[in-house]
């Protein structure tokens, strides 16, 4: 044992194990574990092992759930959630409340188990994951107490199945569970394979707290089980993980009608500018990639960095890298603990080699005994590197440089993800314009990996749909007002065989596709009969070529600014009102005035529908603001031609969007005759474009494309599958349009918007923080 005085020469930190006796006794008193349903721990049946990912030993036999089990679990959430929905919010907030005191009250034993399951430091663990579950549960809380005078006219969902991953075991349970709960539904959660024992863990608080049963069921498993839950009899599917999988789930769910929330793969940007603090942006790499092993999806794992500060930056880096410590996660002292399972180390090193085949080189990154890996980065690297392009989910990263701002923008969103980002400048002029312009759902300014109860997390693009945290989470699990019925439900008829023959006495009577801000003959030439006229008949050259009128219009459409929409959007209004007596005459009086309401209703809204700033961590401002998704395409109702398409296009781009629109199948005419009011109303060219024709065929080819970025539909369950499918390629949301009176008051409103935004988060940190505040610990 060295002397004090040889300690106080290098300063060097001996060992400091937490003691695992406690949980490793509950281990054996408790297994083998069976799955908790209706309140109660079920008898366990075929089993699974559960390991200790930093020195392989056994930690306890778990059971594989069955499709039987899930039906059982989904069975006991069906019949407790009505009587959990009928407690007033204060009775539900009273239990959320018990179980984050009972986290609070168990907090070392948790912190314990966490790290023994998945491997990371216990420090992670204890200072991080731990009190950030009990403030999930005091948050969502209040949520659940205020939530009727918050969300009027807001129901439950029913019962949620939920599926989470490896990397943050409990956390991830408490942002699934907390607000299902305090939205009034039950729960089925399947934690993963690898690390299920914190579920099993908090299984026991929800018994112990005296929640009523069935209002939260736990039903282990591998895969197999996961997708029993998908295609359980569940209201909402909540999902975090691979981005394949999340794929697959949305395919397996079109045309259900389940709603559907996905937390995907993320490979984000570090953007270290010139002025950069060098110092606090290595610590934040330490923070974001390697002291949580990399086994995060929001990691910062593409380094950034300014090439007049490059060889600074290495340098520091390396040497930073080379003084964290490697080891036993349970050790106080240990920085980067172990890889979740052996499957997992060697898919991280099979990357590393692919990458160095392919030109780039890895400093340190070396394995080490066991679930081991030192810490690393990999540097002479292109965009198009293995290592540059997937998700390594280790504590690898890849360092590249730029010269400019907008070379920087472009690197960071050369990517099919969007989960998060992180950026480092002195300059908040800097800072807070790359943060605008980087498509992620979260953005740390000089500071990484933060998360609270009341910022809402989740990503853009191929990372997923759907918020979890804060007033955007909530509104996830709850469904909203239902619309007033339609008073006509009109089916759409076949659409007849094309014709050409367009042309009499050498006159063209047959309307045109307004795509671009310009009249346009179909692509085929073709038409068919409609009331009143020829309507053009549209095909996927249209769709294609109207996407990328769109595409040109969106960047300048969606910077304007809300007070500029607004204006455009009044004119229009306005232009609206002076052909009132033309389109009463095309349509009907009711759709007529509801059109011409939807335009001014929409254009009040245009510099109104805010975000808010979130009470989050002390010195820390929190920003979560909407952003438009770029191109949305529509397929309008074939009820209510006119003023169903007005209802849907105008909080689209009011919000800032570009759409495509499919108008009415049977009556397309007076979507069409829009053209020259719309550019008479200073609308820009590309922000509007009609395609008319087979709705279903065209619905299907613009889900398809890459481009547009969400999609609304209006249409039976049969299409609707359709349409699902088709956008679950690059994971696009889908809103599916229930029916209603188009000319009802009820048909507009903030609803609509919710689904026209994405929302951002961005974090800033201020003031005279203490060391380490701008960094992961919560």
């Amino acid at each position: 044992m060295p002397s004090v005085s040889e300690i106080m020469d290098n300063l060097d930190y001996g060992p400091s194990v937490e003691d695992s006796g406690a949980v490793r006794d509950w281990l054996k008193q408790r297994g083998p574990f069976g799955h908790f349903i209706g309140g109660t721990f079920a008898k366990p049946g075929e089993t699974f092992t559960v390991r200790d990912p930093a020195t392989g030993d056994l930690l306890a036999e778990v059971s594989q759930g069955t499709a039987a089990d899930v039906a059982a679990a989904v069975k006991a959430a069906r019949k407790a959630q009505r009587g959990w929905a009928g407690l007033s919010g204060s009775e539900r907030a009273r239990y959320l409340y018990a179980i984050a005191r009972h986290v609070q009250k168990r907090e070392r034993f948790l912190s314990v188990l966490e790290t023994l399951d998945n491997g990371k430091p216990i420090r992670e663990s204890r200072d991080i994951d731990v009190p950030l579950v009990a403030r999930h549960f005091y948050h969502h809380a209040g949520w659940a107490e205020l939530r009727d005078a918050e969300f009027p006219g807001h129901q439950p969902l029913g019962v949620c199945g939920q599926i989470i991953p490896w990397n943050f075991p409990l956390l991830m349970l408490a942002w699934k569970i907390a607000p299902a709960l305090a939205a009034g539904n039950s729960v089925v959660l399947k934690p993963a394979e690898y690390t299920p024992l914190t579920a099993l863990a908090f299984a026991e608080i929800c018994r112990d707290v005296g929640l009523p049963a069935g209002v939260v069921n736990i039903v282990s498993g591998d895969g197999a089980t996961g997708a029993a839950l998908v295609a359980a009899d569940v209201d909402k599917i909540a999902f975090t993980g691979s981005t394949e999988v999340g794929r697959g789930i949305a395919r397996t769910l079109a045309g259900t009608k389940v709603k559907l929330t996905l937390e995907l793969g993320g490979k984000s940007p570090f953007v270290v500018m010139e002025d950069a603090d060098l110092d606090a942006a290595v610590e934040g790499v330490v923070d974001s990639i390697w002291f949580n092993q990399g086994q995060v999806c929001c990691a910062g794992s593409r380094i950034l960095v300014a090439e007049a500060v490059a060889p600074r930056f290495g340098a520091l880096l390396t040497a930073r890298m080379a003084r964290m410590r490697m080891g036993q996660p349970l050790d106080k002292s240990t920085d980067v603990g172990a890889i979740v399972d052996p499957i997992q180390k060697a898919r991280i090193i099979d990357i590393c080699a692919q990458a160095t085949d392919a030109g780039a080189e890895l400093v340190g990154g070396q394995p080490g005994e066991g679930c081991f890996i030192a810490p690393g980065y990999l540097r002479n690297i292109g965009p198009a590197n293995p290592g540059m392009v997937q998700e390594i989910f280790g504590p690898i990263a890849t360092l590249s440089t730029f010269r400019a701002a907008d070379e920087a923008v472009e690197l960071a969103n050369n990517t099919r993800y969007g989960l998060a980002a992180s950026v480092w400048s002195e300059s908040a002029a800097v800072a807070t314009d790359i943060a605008a312009r980087i498509k992620a759902g979260v953005v740390w300014i000089n500071c990484a990996n933060l998360f609270d109860a009341g910022a809402p997390f989740g990503g853009y693009r191929e990372s997923g749909f759907g918020r979890e945290g804060g007033f955007v989470g909530m509104l996830d699990y709850l469904a909203p007002p239902a619309p007033k019925p339609a008073k006509i439900t009109t089916p759409t008829a076949p659409v007849p065989a094309p014709g050409a023959g367009n042309a009499q006495d050498g006159i063209d009577r047959t309307a045109k596709l307004y795509i671009g801000g310009a009249q346009k003959r179909p692509d085929g030439g073709q038409s068919y009969a409609v009331p009143g006229g020829l309507a053009p008949f549209g095909n996927r050259k249209d769709i294609r070529n109207a996407v990328e009128a769109a595409g040109k219009a969106a960047p300048k459409w969606g910077a304007m600014g809300g007070h500029a929409r607004a204006q455009v959007l009044y004119f229009l209004a306005e232009n609206l009102s002076q052909r009132r007596d033309a389109l009463v005459a095309r349509t009907s009086r009711a759709e007529a005035d509801a059109a011409i309401a939807r335009a001014f209703h929409y254009a009040a809204w245009a510099d109104k529908f805010d975000g808010r700033n979130v009470q989050t961590k002390t010195g820390h401002l929190v920003n979560v603001v909407p952003e438009p998704y770029g191109i949305v395409g529509i397929t309008c109702p074939n009820e209510a031609p006119l003023a169903g398409l007005m209802s849907l296009v105008m909080p689209a781009i009011a919000m800032g969007n570009v759409v495509v629109a499919i108008a009415s199948q049977d009556d397309p005419m007076p979507a069409l005759d829009l053209y020259q009011i719309l550019d008479t109303s200073d609308v820009p060219g590309g922000v509007v474009n009609i395609v008319t024709g087979p709705r279903d065929e065209l619905a299907k080819t613009l889900a398809a494309h890459d481009d547009v970025v969400a999609m609304w539909h209006a249409g039976d369950a049969e299409s609707l599958q359709t349409v699902e499918t088709a956008a679950g390629g690059n994971l696009k949301p889908v809103w599916p349009v229930t029916p209603r009176d188009w000319t009802a008051a009820d048909a507009q409103g903030r609803m609509m918007l919710d689904h026209a935004v994405q929302w951002k988060t961005i974090w800033l940190p201020y003031g005279a923080l203490p060391a380490g505040a701008g960094g992961a610990a919560y």
